[in-house]
């Protein structure tokens, strides 16, 4: 999905209008993959080749040479293939590319400083698309004062955008939501300690 220079103009925009009555923070994250799965298309291509020769072994009369042959070719084809096209992610067991994209977004909490904050009212709205994973994550003072489903329902807005393909829509969606949050349990003005954009990593 491609963010042109008007989304992230318009993803600004309505972080600045967002945190207008609040003192908290509002950071935006699109990863287009939260991790390298490089091991998943090796151990594919790996147990797929060791079990072709089994079956050429039976079905064929050809040498050990040529089995050996086309066990190299079957591995590094199949290797190629599941790096190459979105069939390597889907191999990926759903479980590990939760956990992943979970500590990506808790990394990026930190790393765009909301964990330091002295208003103790940042909010991080990340979206891994190679897994479709969408989070919010507050600061600890922030989530003991907020229900839970008040970020359900940013969420649900961002994710519904997000599958018409609508990224800016989907994130300006969620932006407002979790600006009225903000404005509700985090009110004052704006510290502006932290940059009014997008991160596309």
């Amino acid at each position: 999905m491609a963010i042109s220079a008007e989304d992230h103009a318009r993803i600004a925009a309505a972080i600045r209008a967002a945190e207008a009555k609040t003192s908290g923070e509002i950071v935006c994250v699109l990863a287009r993959s939260s991790s390298e799965y490089h091991a998943v298309p090796v151990l594919a291509a790996a147990l797929l080749a060791l079990i072709a020769p089994w079956a050429l072994v039976f079905l064929t009369q050809w040498s050990v040479e040529r089995i050996l042959v086309a066990q190299l070719a079957i591995f590094v084809l199949v290797t190629l293939i599941c790096a190459l096209t979105p069939l390597g992610m889907m191999l990926v067991p759903w479980r590990i590319q939760r956990i992943r994209a979970h500590r990506a977004a808790m990394e990026q909490f930190h790393a765009r400083g909301l964990g330091r904050l002295e208003s103790r009212a940042g909010v991080l709205i990340y979206v891994s698309l190679a897994e479709r994973y969408a989070r919010i994550i507050a600061d600890d003072q922030l989530a003991a004062k907020v229900h839970a489903g008040e970020w359900r329902g940013a969420i649900d807005a961002l994710t519904a955008h997000m599958r018409e393909g609508r990224v800016a829509e989907g994130f300006v969606a969620a932006i407002d939501r979790c600006g009225a949050v903000l404005a509700e349990y985090a009110p004052g003005g704006h510290s502006g300690k932290l940059p009014d954009r997008l991160y596309v990593v």
